[in-house]
């Protein structure tokens, strides 16, 4: 038995990812005492600038936003067996297919019309990117990893492409497209609260946010209470048992790649129609590979994907108060905090899970069982 298989599932999904965090927070406390800094000092301004105002916890949530969909998307993956890395190159994807709609039918449709439409176009983009690799995996024994890194430079180039030769706006130097019409717009958070009659500060976060976290609720009960995601686990444990059982392991590695680059390509959503208004170079920028870190913490599971996509969205938003206030502490060191957690929440679990279960054992043998 391995030793995340010797942890309950609540411990495993819960208890471990806190272990592996307080023991990265530890460790990044103690780099920075070495370069310097004091550790109390940066941990509060990091804390500070994610939650201490309306304007922080606004970007730490925007952040988060995009992370919920690349994080979903790579454990949907995963949950079949396969390693979707590809998460970038579907993002860009779907920015791209909600933009073309946008720009072609923005300024004749309205609102109610316009978002549902831009939202399906980029998820049919995303699905269809996602699906070649999937495709390619399932028939011709192309690995989905190797694939779907192709794929990223593949999508980075074609958005390139669109950009300089098709969508440029006549007589702009900016590499961007023409600003949207307004009906293609998503709601702010600013916006939207200002119904109930709260004063919000202007931020990027929009209401992308209740489409990640629906589609947390969503993933959750398509992959344990329904038949499809049974089917999609089955194979994931084990194709060879899955086909004896009547399932399809190839049909299912296809469809499966579509749902995760559907999830990623929400991210399209979030920056082209909730941010920018337009469409633009990098609006990914690094979403899909952060996916993998936050999957990987959250342990596939949607409700930890949305706590970690938190953690994340705040080590973003606070890293970059923390280079701001702290003197001395640079945007590099932000990024060695950020690598630490990532490190203990991916490779680190496996080593920390079974003295975890030892402890647990021995301090509460029933919940060590349960």
């Amino acid at each position: 038995m391995s030793a995340r298989a010797a942890l309950p599932r609540w411990a495993d999904v819960a208890l471990l990812p806190v272990v592996c965090l307080a023991i990265a927070l530890l460790a990044c406390g103690a780099v920075v005492a070495l370069v310097g800094q004091n550790p109390t000092q940066v941990l509060v301004a990091l804390i500070d600038g994610a939650f201490g105002s309306a304007r922080g916890l606004s970007y730490t949530l925007y952040y988060a936003t995009s992370f919920i969909f690349t994080g979903l998307a790579v454990a949907v993956a995963f949950h079949a067996g396969l390693f979707n890395i590809g998460g970038e190159g579907q993002a860009t994807l779907g920015g791209l297919g909600a933009a073309l709609v946008a720009l072609w039918l923005g300024p004749v449709l309205p609102g109610w019309a316009m978002l549902p439409l831009m939202l399906l176009s980029g998820m049919l983009f995303g699905m269809v990117w996602a699906a070649v690799p999937g495709y390619l995996q399932a028939y011709r024994g192309s690995h989905v990893v190797i694939t779907t890194i192709m794929f990223n430079f593949l999508a980075s180039s074609l958005l390139v492409y669109m950009l300089v030769n098709q969508l440029r706006a006549h007589g702009n130097v900016a590499i961007e497209s023409a600003a949207f019409a307004a009906s293609a717009h998503l709601w702010s958070a600013r916006e939207i609260l200002a119904f109930a009659a709260v004063d919000w500060p202007g931020s990027p976060l929009n209401a992308s946010l209740l489409l990640a976290l629906a589609c947390a609720v969503a993933v959750y009960f398509f992959l344990w209470h329904s038949l499809s995601g049974y089917r999609l686990r089955a194979v994931g444990s084990s194709p060879g048992a899955a086909a004896y059982a009547g399932i399809d392991p190839r049909r299912h590695v296809v469809q499966t790649m579509a749902i995760s680059g559907a999830l990623a390509a929400m991210v399209g959503m979030n920056e082209v129609a909730g941010v920018s208004g337009k469409l633009v170079l990098e609006f990914v920028a690094g979403a899909g590979f952060t996916g993998i870190a936050v999957a990987l913490m959250g342990r596939n599971h949607p409700l930890g994907i949305v706590l970690a996509s938190i953690l994340f969205g705040a080590l973003f938003q606070g890293g970059a108060e923390v280079a701001f206030e702290v003197p001395g502490f640079s945007r590099d060191m932000v990024v060695m905090l950020q690598g630490f957690v990532v490190l203990f929440s991916g490779a680190m679990s496996y080593v920390l899970a079974a003295p975890l279960a030892r402890v647990l054992r021995a301090v509460a043998p029933e919940a060590a069982h349960g």
